[in-house]
């Protein structure tokens, strides 16, 4: 960390403690960055990344510009360059870890990883090896994902996910579901509760399976307003983006333990 840049918590018992900002940073207090694809149509529910009120804490997102889906899960030559800019544009305004909002943003994971000088998890498939781990060794995991055709080799391998984990994940796609494929087909709006229902019982399709299933990822940043739904349902933990960027938070905006004894 750069000499003299604060990074614990800032509170009136600090006095004396020398605080310095970052040359071009003009506001502050944003522990956690989000890049999301500027042009999509879609409802932003509660619980979906880039809506503010999913968080108990600031988030600042910022868009990468001039994508769509379709370019980002094609790996369009301009989506790279677009979010290395937006990243390190996060990164000058001050926020102490990055994430994305579309699972796809993986295919750039270890390089801007690469990049930043700060924590970097793109994409809701990072937490697969630690998922794993933590179920039985027969056990697979359960993954939900808008479009199924562009996990690819390549996303998996920058998601640090390897062979031996690929063949323990058990992929369903709802890119032809009804109603939350508006998602990729930027309708503009859905029935949230037809959408919910989608992604509930395409989730209950896995778990009914042969496989035995451990785990449930909802690697589509519009899934985690449904999470408690599939929970209730498939009696299964659940991981997604909200997960994933309550876990960043955690380490890099520690707050002191008070109490009694």
């Amino acid at each position: 960390m750069e000499k003299g840049y604060q990074y614990g918590l800032l509170n009136e018992t600090n006095d004396g403690v020398y605080v310095r900002m970052g040359k071009g940073q003009n506001i502050a207090g944003y522990p956690i960055g989000v890049v999301y694809i500027e042009n999509v149509f879609y409802p932003i529910m509660p619980g979906n990344v880039v809506n503010a009120g999913t968080y108990p804490f600031p988030v600042r997102m910022i868009p990468v510009k001039g994508i769509d889906c379709d370019e980002l899960f094609a790996c369009d030559e301009k989506v790279g360059a677009a979010i290395r800019e937006a990243c390190m544009t996060l990164m000058k305004e001050g926020v102490r870890a990055i994430s994305g909002a579309c699972g796809f943003f993986g295919n750039y994971q270890k390089e801007i990883a690469e990049l930043c000088s700060v924590p970097v998890a793109l994409s809701s498939l990072v937490q697969v090896p630690w998922v794993l781990a933590t179920l039985k060794p027969t056990q697979k995991l359960a993954i939900l994902t808008a479009d199924a055709k562009s996990i690819t080799e390549r996303l998996l391998d920058n998601c640090d996910i390897t062979e031996g984990m690929k063949e323990r994940l058990v992929i369903k796609d709802l890119a032809t579901s009804e109603h939350f494929s508006c998602v990729i087909k930027n309708r503009g709006d859905w029935d949230n509760d037809l959408a919910r229902k989608d992604v509930v019982g395409k989730a209950v399709e896995a778990v009914s399976g042969a496989e035995e299933i451990g785990a449930i990822l909802l690697e589509c940043s519009d899934m985690p307003p449904y999470a408690a739904a599939v929970q209730r349902e498939t009696g299964l933990p659940v991981f997604d983006f909200i997960t994933l960027i309550k876990w960043l938070h955690s380490s890099v905006a520690q707050r002191p333990y008070e109490g009694f004894i």
